[in-house]
C-alpha cells in the first residue's frame, strides 16, 4: 500500500524502521533528486553513528562556485537571483572536502564536469558504467531505498504522477527491486512531489508503478526552485564548431545531442539553416569548404531545409532540443508498432484502405479483426472511436452492421466512414532526461498536453542501445547523427571525454560510448564527436589535437567522425596514415607541423608528407574575419536567450578575457600596474556598479577596480 504522508522526517523513520538503519539509497542524475527527503536523511545518520548511509546517485548538481574575488563579485549575486530558495543537497559540500561523516558514502556514476578533480574520496567512490549498465550495477550494489522527485496533477478529482525529468534509470530498475521484493527482500521506494516539475506523460507516468511506491511525500516546505542551468556563452571557436557538424545532419533523419555550448551552436546553425538559408549558406561559402568536405555534405549530411523533419532521441533532452520542437526542425514522428513504422519511413501514412491493405500484407492484422488488432487500428487514429467486434460482425456508429471481413466490400465502403483525419500516438522526441534553463521547464509546462504527448521521456535501456526491441529501433532511428563533445583527440582518432590522464575524472562516460557503439550497428548512422582544436589558458594556447594521450573514452577502432571549428575528419574505415592525414587537416595550424613531425617519426605518417595549402590558414583569425562579416545574426553570443542581464554580459566577457589570457604571474604584475592607471569609470559604470567597484575601499578594491577595467577596455567592441 501506497502511503501519503507530508513530512519529510515521518519519511525518513518509515526508512531506517523498514531497513534496520542499514540505508543503500538509489537516486536519480541531475535534476530529479528528492533533495529535502535526502537531506533529512543525511541529518539523521550524521548525527547517529548507529546507521549507516551509501548514496547511489550521478551529477549531484551545486551551484557554480567561484574562484577569484572578482569572480565571486560577478557570481554570487547572479546565483543569488537564478537559484533563489533552492535546496543544496547537503552531502555536496562535504564530499568535495572530502569530510564525509565516516558512516555516510556517496557513490556516483557520473559528475558535474571537473567539480572533483580535488577530492579523494569522489574519485575514490566513481564508478565507472555506461549509462544503459547503471540500473544493473545498482541492483547489484543491494541499494534498498530508492527516492526521486515526481511531478503530480489532478485530473477529474483523481491524482496523478509522473517520474517527469528522470524516467530514465527508474524504469530500468524498477522491475529489478520489484523481483528482490517479491524474493522477500525489503525494499522501499520513495517519491517527492514537486508542484513546479512538469508533469510528462507517456512511458514516464507512475500508473504502472504506483503500487510499487511506499511513500508519497508532499511536504510543504519541499516546493523550493527547481535546479536550472542558465545557457553559456557560445564563442567564435564554439560556432564553427557547430556550424560543420550541422552539415552532417541529413533531412528525415534523427538527431541526439549533449549540453554545453557547443551543443547550442550546433542547434543554432540547424535553426539557421532552416530559417535563413541564404545566411547559412553564406558562411559555408566564406569559410571555403574543401571539395572533399563538400563531398561529404552532400553523401553523408545536407545544407538544405528541412522537407521531412528530423526525429530527436537523446539521452537528454536539452532546451535546444526542445527549441528545435518548437521551431517545427523536429518534426518527424515515430510509431511503437514496427509495421506502421516500417510504412511511414519517408512517407507519411494515411488512414483509409490502402494503409489496410499495406498492413495485412506485413500480417500485421487479420482478414477478420480481432480485439487486440481492433484496439491498436484506433489507438495509432487509423480507425476512429465508435467501431467495436461483435462476434462475426464490426459495430459501427449509427447503428451500422458489417461482417467482420476486410476482403467483403460491403465493409470496406462502410470502414471508409470511421477511417481518422490522421495518424495518432506519433513521438517526435525519446528523451530519458531533461536539465535545463528555467525558460525551458516553464515551457514544458506551458505546452497542452498534446505537445507534451509527442516527447516520450522512458527508459534508457531503449535509448542509448538497439536491443529489446531492435527491429523497431533500427525502423525509427534511420540516419542517425549521434554528436556528443570530447576535450582531447588523438592523431589516430581516439577520444577523451570523461577522464585526464592522471586518472581523476573529469565527469564519466555516461551514454557516450552506447551512442558511439550505437552508430556503428545502426545502418546509415554516423557518429560525431565534436571538439574544440585548441584551448588557453594563463595566456597559453595548447592544442586539443594531439598525438597520443594517456586515457580515452572512445577506443580508435571505433573512431568514425570528429569536428572541430576547421572542418570534418571522417576517419571511419580509414587507415592509420588516411587518419593522421584528416586530423592534421582539422587541427589548428600553430601545432601541425610538430603534430606531423610526431607521426612521421612514429612511422605512422610519409616522411615527404605536406599539409595541404587549403588547411594551412587553421587559425582563429580566420574564423574571426569570417565572423565579423556575417555579424551576431549568424554568431549571436547567446543564440538560445540567457538568464545574464547585458551589464552582465559584457563582463563576462572582461572576466573571461582576465582568465584566459592572463598567467598568474602577468596577472600580478596587471595588478600592480593598474594601481597607476585611471582608466575610464564613467563609461563603464554599469558594470562598476554590478561589481560593487564603483567606490573601491582600500588598496584590494582599487586593484581589482583597475583590473576590472583593464579588461573591459581590452573588451571593447571597436
Amino acid at each position: 500500500m501506497t502511503d501519503r504522508i507530508n513530512q519529510v522526517e515521518q519519511a525518513v523513520d518509515r526508512v531506517i524502521e523498514a531497513t534496520g538503519g542499514e540505508i543503500r539509497l538509489a537516486m536519480p542524475l541531475g535534476l530529479g533528486k528528492p533533495n529535502r527527503f535526502v537531506n533529512a536523511l543525511y541529518a539523521r545518520v550524521e548525527a547517529d553513528p548507529s546507521l549507516s548511509l551509501d548514496i547511489y546517485t550521478a551529477l549531484s548538481l551545486g551551484k557554480p562556485g567561484a574562484g577569484s574575488e572578482l569572480e565571486k563579485r560577478f557570481l554570487n549575486p547572479f546565483a543569488d537571483r537564478l537559484f533563489g530558495d533552492y535546496e543544496a543537497l547537503s552531502y555536496l559540500a562535504a564530499q568535495k572536502c572530502g569530510n564525509l561523516p565516516t558512516n555516510i558514502r556517496v557513490f556516483e556514476f557520473f559528475m558535474q564536469p571537473g567539480s572533483m578533480l580535488g577530492s579523494d574520496v569522489a574519485q575514490q567512490h566513481y564508478i565507472s558504467s555506461n549509462y544503459t549498465h547503471v540500473a544493473r550495477d545498482l541492483n547489484a550494489r543491494g541499494v534498498n531505498v530508492v527516492a526521486q522527485l515526481l511531478a503530480h496533477r489532478q485530473v477529474d478529482g483523481n491524482d496523478e504522477y509522473s517520474f517527469s525529468c528522470n524516467p530514465e534509470v527508474t524504469l530500468d530498475l524498477m522491475p529489478l527491486l520489484k523481483a528482490r521484493r517479491e524474493a522477500g527482500e525489503t525494499i522501499v521506494a520513495v517519491g517527492q512531489v514537486h508542484r513546479d516539475l512538469p508533469f510528462m506523460g507517456n512511458d514516464a507516468r507512475v500508473d504502472d508503478w504506483l503500487p510499487e511506491m511506499d511513500l508519497l511525500v508532499d511536504d510543504p516546505e519541499g516546493h523550493t526552485r527547481l535546479f536550472s542551468t542558465p545557457n553559456m556563452p557560445v564563442n567564435i571557436q564554439d560556432h564553427f564548431v557547430g556550424l560543420h557538424a550541422s552539415t552532417l545532419v541529413r533531412d528525415g533523419g534523427t538527431l541526439q545531442i549533449g549540453i554545453g555550448a557547443l551543443g547550442d551552436a550546433l542547434v543554432h546553425h540547424l535553426r539557421l539553416r532552416e530559417q535563413d538559408n541564404p545566411r547559412y549558406l553564406n558562411a559555408l561559402k566564406a569559410w571555403a569548404v574543401p571539395p572533399e568536405h563538400d563531398a561529404l555534405i552532400q553523401r553523408e549530411g545536407g545544407t538544405g531545409v528541412f522537407r521531412e523533419g528530423l526525429y530527436g532521441c537523446s539521452e537528454m533532452m536539452t532546451h535546444g532540443l526542445l527549441t528545435l520542437i518548437d521551431d517545427g526542425i523536429i518534426r518527424r514522428p515515430v510509431y511503437d508498432w514496427a509495421p506502421l513504422q516500417r510504412l511511414e519511413m519517408h512517407n507519411p501514412a494515411t488512414p483509409g484502405l490502402a494503409l489496410l491493405d499495406a498492413l495485412r500484407e506485413q500480417s500485421a492484422i487479420s482478414r477478420r479483426l480481432d480485439r487486440a488488432q481492433l484496439r491498436t487500428l484506433k489507438r495509432f487514429g487509423i480507425f476512429r472511436d465508435g467501431i467495436s467486434k461483435h462476434g462475426d460482425e464490426l459495430q459501427l456508429p449509427n447503428d451500422v452492421t458489417v461482417p467482420n471481413d476486410l476482403d467483403d466490400r460491403t465493409t470496406r465502403e462502410a470502414l471508409k466512414a470511421v477511417f481518422g483525419d490522421s495518424l495518432a500516438g506519433g513521438v517526435v522526441m525519446h528523451g530519458g532526461f531533461f536539465l535545463g534553463p528555467r525558460d525551458f521547464y516553464a515551457r514544458l509546462r506551458e505546452m497542452t498536453d498534446q505537445e507534451r504527448d509527442r516527447i516520450n521521456m522512458t527508459r534508457i535501456s531503449f535509448i542509448n542501445h538497439l536491443y529489446g526491441d531492435e527491429t523497431l529501433n533500427r525502423l525509427q532511428r534511420q540516419d542517425a547523427r549521434f554528436i556528443n563533445t570530447a576535450f582531447t583527440v588523438t592523431l589516430l582518432g581516439a577520444v577523451a571525454s570523461d577522464q585526464i590522464e592522471d586518472g581523476r575524472v573529469l565527469s564519466g562516460v555516461g551514454g557516450q560510448y552506447n551512442f558511439v557503439s550505437q552508430a556503428h550497428e545502426l545502418e546509415g548512422a554516423r557518429s560525431i564527436l565534436m571538439v574544440r582544436a585548441w584551448r588557453e589558458r594563463g595566456g597559453e594556447a595548447m592544442s586539443n589535437v594531439v598525438f597520443s594521450y594517456g586515457h580515452n573514452t572512445i577506443p580508435r577502432h571505433l573512431r568514425d567522425m570528429v569536428v572541430t571549428e576547421y572542418g570534418v575528419a571522417d576517419l571511419r574505415g580509414k587507415t592509420d596514415e588516411e587518419v593522421v592525414m584528416a586530423m592534421l587537416n582539422v587541427a589548428d595550424s600553430r601545432f601541425q607541423v610538430e603534430l606531423m613531425e610526431q607521426a612521421q617519426a612514429a612511422g605512422k605518417l610519409r616522411q615527404d608528407y605536406q599539409i595541404p595549402e587549403a588547411h594551412r590558414r587553421n587559425n582563429p583569425e580566420h574564423l574571426h574575419e569570417i565572423a565579423e562579416q556575417y555579424g551576431k545574426e549568424s554568431f549571436p553570443v547567446f543564440p538560445l536567450g540567457t538568464d545574464f542581464t547585458e551589464v552582465e554580459q559584457r563582463l563576462m566577457t572582461a572576466l573571461t578575457w582576465l582568465k584566459e589570457k592572463v598567467s598568474h604571474k602577468e596577472y600580478l604584475k596587471l595588478g600592480r600596474k593598474a594601481l597607476f592607471n585611471e582608466g575610464s569609470p564613467t563609461e563603464f559604470a554599469a558594470q562598476l556598479d554590478r561589481m560593487a567597484l564603483t567606490d573601491p575601499d582600500g588598496v584590494r578594491e582599487h586593484i581589482f577596480q583597475r583590473l576590472l577595467l583593464t579588461a573591459l577596455e581590452a573588451t571593447q567592441e571597436k
